[in-house]
């Protein structure tokens, strides 16, 4: 089986994987020998840790397929849980936006002699094909494949109690049918990480691991938020947020830790201001003075909403979820939002301060 143009674009299919191991590459060699390979693969991983993506396609077959590999393997010998999640969801977003155009193609685009990947072949790949039947209307996926595939989807329309479910069935739009291929790629990335590497190979990508490692201490993990959805913050910050809401006394590290983190997450002092006003003893200009303190406007430090370990130790953290599992390694209400933020279409986040404003307007 030859190396092709589509195990490149795809390479987490099986049959790339048969290519590569028919063409009798050793990957030891490769990584001593092939700079290229080398480069393309470390760049695989950059890219998905600066921008969510697996960076410009290798104009050579052979380079883009084998640097998938390597890409695996410099995730492997960096082994930071964070770097994973972020390289896997790049990899599974890539592919989504290819296969993606490829099933919406012309018929003229399909004449052409370029293999392309069917529907029916993407299923297939994951042992999906019994699970998903075309429907006039859509697709029906089996209860049990939906629900190992859209376990890592957020929102509430993914929930099974808010699906129709008919004979063991789930109704999926199209789209929701590649989403959920999209979380089936993300799986198989992550199928094995971290790899054992033996130290000929390891000692080969000393450079690059270096390399990664710099990026991802360089990296602001908590990047700068600009967008105000109280549905998506951590479980934590929407207690607190609603006891605001309801005129709840709160003592001072509870009004800490919510003032710093909406300041965090683009908040002015004054919309913050206007959220406290509920309280019990409110006092404006006392208020404004310690939000004004927290943002650094009245102060030389800007100071960061508390670590999840400090939330629990002063009592604030509040029934916690999977997410929050799933980041403790980061140890903070931020990373949870932006997780949460990231997961979301950015066309459909509807931030908060825009509802106001269009009430006010309508008012």
């Amino acid at each position: 089986m030859a190396i092709t143009p589509l195990h490149a674009r795809y390479p987490f299919l099986s049959a790339a994987r048969r290519a590569v191991d028919e063409a009798g590459v050793d990957l030891a060699a490769v990584v001593a020998t092939e700079d290229a390979v080398v480069a393309r693969g470390r760049d695989r991983v950059a890219s998905a840790l600066a921008d969510g993506t697996v960076g410009e396609a290798h104009r050579r077959t052979r380079v883009e397929v084998l640097s998938y590999p390597v890409a695996r393997v410099l995730v492997s010998l960096v082994d930071q849980r964070v770097l994973t999640r972020k390289y896997a969801r790049a990899e599974a977003a890539t592919a989504r936006e290819r296969f993606t155009d490829e099933l919406a193609a012309t018929s003229e685009y399909k004449s052409t002699r370029t293999e392309r990947l069917a529907l029916a072949d993407l299923l297939a790949e994951f042992d999906l094909t019994g699970d998903v039947r075309e429907t006039p209307d859509g697709y029906r996926v089996g209860v049990g494949a939906y629900l190992d595939l859209a376990a890592d989807k957020w929102g509430d329309e993914w929930r099974l109690v808010n699906r129709t479910l008919v004979d063991g069935e789930v109704t999926v739009t199209r789209e929701e049918l590649l989403a959920l291929c999209q979380q089936a790629v993300q799986h198989r990335v992550v199928d094995g990480l971290p790899l054992s590497v033996p130290d000929v190979i390891a000692d080969e990508l000393d450079a690059e691991v270096a390399d990664l490692e710099d990026r991802l201490a360089d990296l602001d993990l908590t990047r700068e938020i600009d967008t105000v959805v109280p549905e998506l913050f951590p479980p934590c910050m929407k207690h607190l947020l609603d006891r605001i809401q309801k005129g709840d006394h709160l003592e001072h590290h509870s009004r800490f830790a919510i003032a710093s983190f909406l300041t965090s997450i683009g908040m002015t002092t004054d919309e913050i201001v206007d959220l406290f006003e509920v309280n019990p003893g409110f006092g404006e200009e006392a208020t404004r003075y310690q939000v004004d303190h927290i943002r650094g406007a009245t102060s030389p430090t800007e100071y960061s909403p508390p670590s999840c370990a400090t939330m629990q130790s002063y009592g604030d953290c509040y029934n916690k979820d999977d997410i929050c599992e799933d980041v403790i390694d980061e140890s903070h209400p931020l990373n949870y939002y932006e997780h949460r933020i990231d997961e979301e279409d950015e066309d459909d986040l509807v931030d908060w301060r825009d509802d106001d404003a269009d009430e006010s307007s309508e008012a």
